[in-house]
Formats: C-alpha cells, sequence, structure tokens
C-alpha cells in the first residue's frame, strides 16, 4: 500500500493517448487515497507499435537512387575480334576495320584486362585513319557507335600513348559534331565503362 505525500511513481495505463488530463483528474475524484501522489499516465498504444517488423525492413530495397549493379552476363564478352580488325587494316578498308572494333564492346565485364585490349584496338584503328578521313568515317557511324567511340576516346585520354593525343583529339572534334553535347554528357554519365 501506498502512503500518501510519498514521492513515487504510479504508472497508469490509459486506453489511449487522448486526453490525459481529463483521466488524470477524474483518477483523483475517484480514488482520493491517490492524493499526494505523483501519477504517471502511460497511454496503451496499438499493439502495431509494439511490433518489431518494421526493423527487419531493408529501406535500401525501396530507395530509388540506391544503383545495383545488374549481371548482365559480362564474362562472356571478350572484346572486338581482333584479327579482323587487323586483317581489315591490312586489306586497307578502314571504315571495316572501325565497325569490327566497334563490335562486341567489353561493357559489361569487369576483367579489366580485357577492357584494356579493346581499347588499344580502337585506338590503334583510330591511329590508322588520315585526317582527311575522319569525317567520312564518323558519318557512317549510328548515334550508338557515335557514343562508344566517344567512351573509347575519353578512355585513350586517360592512358596516351606516343602521338595519340593529338589523333584522338581530332577524333573527339568530329565526333562531337556528329553527336552533339549529349553524347559527351551520356559517356560522363555512364555507370558501365569500356
Amino acid at each position: 500500500r501506498l502512503l500518501p505525500g510519498q514521492a513515487q511513481l504510479l504508472p497508469i495505463p490509459l486506453p489511449c493517448a487522448e486526453a490525459p488530463a481529463s483521466v488524470y483528474f477524474g483518477l483523483r475524484r475517484a480514488a482520493p487515497e491517490l492524493e499526494g501522489l505523483r501519477l504517471l499516465l502511460v497511454p496503451d498504444m496499438s499493439k502495431n507499435t509494439r511490433t518489431d517488423k518494421f526493423r527487419r525492413v531493408n529501406v535500401d530495397d525501396y530507395d530509388e537512387n540506391n544503383y545495383v549493379d545488374d549481371d548482365d552476363g559480362g564474362e562472356n564478352q571478350i572484346g572486338p575480334d581482333e584479327a579482323e580488325v587487323e586483317a581489315s587494316i591490312r586489306q586497307g578498308n578502314l571504315n571495316a576495320a572501325l565497325q569490327a572494333a566497334l563490335k562486341n564492346p567489353p561493357i559489361n565485364t569487369k576483367n579489366q584486362a580485357v577492357k584494356d585490349r579493346a581499347e588499344a584496338t580502337v585506338v590503334k584503328v583510330l591511329t590508322s585513319f588520315k585526317s582527311n578521313d575522319i569525317e567520312k568515317a564518323v558519318q557512317s557511324l549510328d548515334k550508338n557507335s557515335i557514343d562508344l567511340l566517344m567512351k573509347y576516346i575519353y578512355k585513350g585520354f586517360e592512358k596516351p600513348s606516343d602521338n595519340s593525343s593529338a589523333i584522338l583529339l581530332q577524333w573527339h572534334e568530329k565526333v562531337l559534331a556528329a553527336g552533339g553535347v549529349g553524347s559527351v554528357v551520356r559517356v560522363l554519365t555512364a555507370r558501365k565503362t569500356v
């Protein structure tokens, strides 16, 4: 039994969280022996708030900005056929060599050696062109090939070889004229690289 005037808290569950003051004064009238006690009114929350199932939900699954790499079979991508590219260069058909170099790009693979080999093949083809043939070669490409070529040009800028930067700048000028600024934006914002 609690004595009046004691400084002890007495928890009293409430049926709802509304109007705790009216419940408090109703208790004082109904039970005068509680006079002098400090009452702690605890709202009786619904059963849904007592559950902890919400803690098992991974909120990142519902975040639209959370990016997860899709496995698109990148292990099977081996890059362009170097023999076909070499044969086209030896025959003097540089447009066919460019088309062959842009086929089967290793975009989805995580194997850096395959990506480096493909980049070296494309840069070799690009450096084989004469300056006045570049525009004609770019005009023969479709939009996706232009974007892919722009990816390879930027990749070539990352690892310049002897005299490749000057040639890549000429290619960049012609590809930018054909693809526009949108091509550059698509390349720079692409998550998958060559």
